[in-house]
């Protein structure tokens, strides 16, 4: 302007590109290890030789599918949950500021179910790229026909594993952050900028550092555990052969938790 003051009309739009970019990497690389370990987990149910140690080929060969032919399927689905999460976003941002009102508290809660709904979709059908090598679309599609024509749509939606994950990487964190502050305490001279608030930084630095680490390794038990329960449905039998006892112990927890869904 006349004043020498840069007005920047782009500025609300360059935050929204970061906050999508941001968002999109994170689902990206969330979906390229949930893929890896349906791959992995899918050649020990039907060829469990080649997945018989944790050196063995069939990690490296579904982690290469993952970023190469499945990339395209897993940048496409982490692109329509991103553009979801910043929409929840920019809805909350605008409710903090003060402009409150019936409509966007309607738009927020139909987002968030939004959200959770592509959440959803998307934890099974990457569990059929990551096994079959599916498109995104073909991939949900097929693993929700499975799960219709077993009837087991009330054991899918029932599955609380990701809040009890949850809570343990809560936990984990918090166990974390206590022993940031004994390592503080120790060695106070570490985080002497903070004076009296060392104790404070001390346990939140190592709380976020646990809580990373902990949902990463909790995220491949949960991709494991879903690329079962899709195993489970589709190829019983391959199961039985290949792991008599393992097939056993499943078949049993599931007639007694599900007598009526699971059709054993």
């Amino acid at each position: 302007s006349d004043t020498g003051v840069c007005h920047s009309q782009l500025s609300g739009w360059i935050i929204v590109l970061y906050l999508l970019s941001y968002y999109w990497t994170q689902q990206v690389i969330k979906n390229v290890i949930h893929t890896t370990v349906a791959g992995v987990v899918g050649t020990f149910w039907l060829e469990p030789m080649e997945a018989s140690s944790i050196c063995s080929r069939s990690i490296g060969d579904s982690f290469l599918r993952s970023v190469t032919s499945s990339f395209g399927s897993i940048c496409f689905g982490s692109l329509l949950v991103s553009l979801i999460q910043v929409l929840h976003n920019l809805l909350r941002q605008v409710r903090r500021e003060g402009q409150d009102n019936c409509l966007l508290c309607i738009l927020e809660c139909l987002v968030s179910y939004l959200e959770r709904i592509a959440e959803f979709f998307n934890k099974f059908a990457y569990v059929y790229v990551g096994l079959y090598g599916y498109t995104y679309l073909e991939a949900g599609k097929n693993v929700m026909t499975l799960f219709r024509a077993r009837g087991w749509t009330t054991i899918i939606n029932d599955n609380l594993l990701s809040n009890t994950l949850g809570l343990m990487s809560f936990l984990i964190g918090a166990l974390s952050g206590c022993l940031g502050i004994i390592v503080d305490d120790i060695n106070p001279s570490w985080l002497s900028l903070f004076e009296d608030q060392s104790y404070k930084v001390a346990f939140a630095i190592a709380f976020l550092i646990g809580v990373v680490i902990a949902t990463i390794l909790m995220s491949i038990v949960a991709s494991a555990v879903d690329t079962s329960i899709v195993l489970f449905a589709e190829k019983p039998r391959e199961f039985v052969v290949n792991h008599p006892d393992l097939s056993t112990q499943m078949t049993d927890a599931w007639k007694e938790a599900y007598p009526e869904e699971c059709g054993f």
